[in-house]
């Protein structure tokens, strides 16, 4: 950690300015975009509402895939140096997201968005963010690595930075596991608690 705390903090404010953007461009959609999206938002919040029974083991493998997905991603952009900037911009796309989606909610339904952000969005990002974080400082440092030790003084044993990389990716995969199976379970429990709220906002 103190090692690449330079790293951190540069993905850091890669991510924040992300969140800052997809805030923003709420203010950006125009009347039919805004309508289109609070519409299939006020059928999302019914059917919870209403009790409609999850497929929970699909919803988690859902979940995993895609939580997945951003991991290995990562990881095999870490593994080559002209994949370097793209890990940029995943991290980018990912506050954008983030920012979005809560920007979105807390507009059109004020505080109850915000606490409909607070058990839908926040748990299990408050895990996934972090996971996203040191996997792409450890794809820069590996990146880096390759640049410094085999393009520039043409030396140094891959072996072990390689196996340190793919030993924390893996875990990190575990750790998106452990998201997903909250998104499956506990999370539809908790939004079914927020809806009735934002059902009458909408309504």
């Amino acid at each position: 950690m103190k090692e690449h705390l330079s790293l951190y903090v540069f993905i850091g404010v890669i991510f924040v300015t992300g969140v800052v953007f997809g805030a923003i461009l709420v203010n950006a959609l125009t009347l039919d975009q805004t309508q289109e999206l609070r519409r299939h938002l006020g059928s999302f919040f019914q059917v919870v509402d209403q009790g409609t029974s999850w497929d929970q083991a699909h919803s988690f493998w859902q979940s995993f895939s895609m939580n997945v997905k951003w991991v290995l991603l990562i990881w095999l952009l870490g593994l080559s140096v002209v994949g370097l900037p793209l890990i940029f911009i995943l991290d980018f796309l990912k506050g954008v997201l983030v920012g979005f989606t809560v920007g979105y909610l807390a507009g059109q339904y004020a505080w109850k968005g915000v606490l409909f952000s607070l058990v839908s969005v926040a748990p299990q990002n408050l895990i996934h963010i972090p996971v996203i974080v040191i996997c792409s400082v450890a794809g820069m440092s590996f990146s880096l690595y390759l640049i410094k030790n085999r393009f520039i003084q043409k030396r140094g044993n891959l072996y072990a930075p390689f196996m340190n990389y793919l030993i924390l990716s893996f875990s990190m995969v575990l750790v998106t596991g452990a998201v997903s199976l909250y998104e499956a379970f506990l999370s539809p429990e908790l939004m079914r608690w927020v809806t009735p709220m934002l059902v009458t906002a909408g309504g």
